[in-house]
Order: C-alpha cells, then structure tokens, then sequence
C-alpha cells in the first residue's frame, strides 16, 4: 500500500512538474516568435517619434530607461528600510518570538495585497495631496509594493543564522548592533543579496502599481518630478492598438523586459553562491 500511495505522488508531482515547465516554455515561445523579428536597434536606442502608437519610426529607450530608474529607486529605498528591520526582528527581538511572529503575519498580509491596490492607494493620496504623476510618486508606490517581499526573504535568511552564533557572539562581549551588521549581515549575505535582486525583479516588471502614479511619456525623465515610462506600461498600452506593427513592437518590449528579469534571475543565482562562500561553517 505504501509503495501504490508513493508511486501515485510521485507521478503527481512529475505531472505537475511537466505542467509547470509546458507553461513556461509556452510563454517564451509566444514571446520570442512575436518579438524576436521585431526586435532592431532604432527600437533600442531610440524614444518613441512622432506616430510611434501608429505604426511610425521611434523605439522603447524612454521605457527601458523609466523601468531602470524606477526599479532601482524603489529597490534602494527599500532596502535602506528592510535591512534594519530583517535584523531587528532577528537579533534584538531574538527571544521575543510571538511579537517576531506577528509582525511576520503582517509582512505576509502585505505582500499577498495585490499591486493594484497599491497603486490605488497611492492614486488616493495624490489627489489629496494634489500631486501629479511622476517618477518620485512611481518609486514610492514601488517601494510600499517590495518591501514587504524584501524584508521577508531577507528575514527568511537571518533565520538561517545558528542561534549558537548570537549567543556566542553576546557572550564575548559584542554588541546587538555589532552582532547584527558583523556576523548576521555576513553569514546571510547570499540570501540577503537574493532577496535584494527578487525584490529589483517584481519593482521592474509591476503595472498595476504604476500605472496611476509614474504616468507614461515618450521622453527619458530628467527630474524625479516628472512622468516616467516603463516597459510593462509601454506593452499595455502598445498591444491595446489595432495596428499590428504596434502589437508586434508590443512583443518586442516584452522580450526586452523578459532577458532583464532572465539576466537578474541568473545574476541572483551567481552572487548566492559567491557569497555563501563566506559563511562560517
């Protein structure tokens, strides 16, 4: 009985293995088939012309820029804000496990809050403040919408940490403080580094965050205070037209902001493993 009940989930999870997979490739195919032959360098090097949204000359770099700039604020704001709190929930709060456990219940609350909701709460509070769109607007949206992702996987890998290496550490006489930033930043470091590049991948491929608050424009901002451009909006708004040379530069956007979220994936993976090297073992 025992051998037919493992046999069965073990098909069952190749089975939904293969789906996984099936699905997958499934999608870089429609994406690559679609975009690849529109892919060209006038649409990499240059900002939307005149007519671009009718099938004219022009390119994405305003998007690519806008996403670049627009992921990498928000990903260094919040990691200014989620690094101390990962390490206070895991250093000084270390005995105080219901109040860890309960801030950790609402990390999880928020980062199951859909991104729309996010940007609706930012829309919200730019017309009550009279704020218009903006990169700055776009950033902090951003921001609210990662943290809760970058401070969870960070505190996923302070966990890691052995208690052992805390108490040894405060028993030699080192600080909370110098405890946290010299041992448990060091021995996390590959899981903090991931965290930090999972976080730079949901900020740059977000829509529903930004689509109220960053605006759309066919220029590269030169100020935080102005409208920005992103890649998921530009394939929102680019597959919405009936012209089909727009679809098609739709896909190639799509391959574009595809091979950034690959090239961070494998990058994550590199660094984790670079960095673990540093543990103590």
């Amino acid at each position: 009985m025992k051998k037919i009940e493992e046999y069965f989930f073990r098909i069952l999870m190749a089975f939904a293995t293969f789906i996984i997979v099936l699905g997958l490739f499934a999608i870089f195919f429609s994406i690559l088939r679609r975009g690849i032959p529109a892919l060209s360098w006038e649409i990499l090097s240059q900002t939307p012309k005149g007519g671009f949204y009718f099938g004219k000359e022009g390119g994405i770099l305003n998007a690519i820029i806008g996403s670049l700039y627009l992921a990498v604020g928000a990903t260094l704001v919040s990691l200014v804000i989620s690094l101390p709190v990962a390490l206070y929930m895991n250093v000084f709060l270390f005995k105080r496990k219901k109040l860890v456990n309960t801030i950790r219940f609402f990390l999880d609350l928020l980062w199951g809050v859909p991104s729309i909701v996010y940007g609706a709460f930012g829309f919200s509070l730019m017309v009550y403040f009279g704020i218009k769109t903006s990169l700055l607007a776009g950033i902090i949206v951003v921001t609210l919408f990662i943290m809760p992702i970058m401070v969870r996987a960070m505190d996923e890998a302070l966990k890691s940490v052995p208690s052992g290496l805390l108490e040894a550490s405060l028993a030699l006489g080192a600080t909370e403080s110098e405890t946290a930033f010299r041992i448990f930043l060091k021995q996390s470091s590959s899981g903090i580094v991931t965290a930090i590049l999972l976080s730079f991948g949901r900020a740059i491929g977000d829509a529903a965050s930004v689509l109220f608050t960053t605006g759309f424009t066919d220029h590269i901002p030169n100020s935080i205070f102005q409208p920005a451009a992103t890649l998921p909006l530009s394939i929102f708004f680019q597959l919405s037209s009936p012209i089909q040379e727009v679809k098609n530069r739709a896909y190639a956007a799509a391959v574009v902001l595809t091979i950034m979220i690959l090239i961070i994936s494998l990058l994550s993976r590199y660094l984790s493993r670079k960095f673990y090297k540093n543990r103590i073992k």
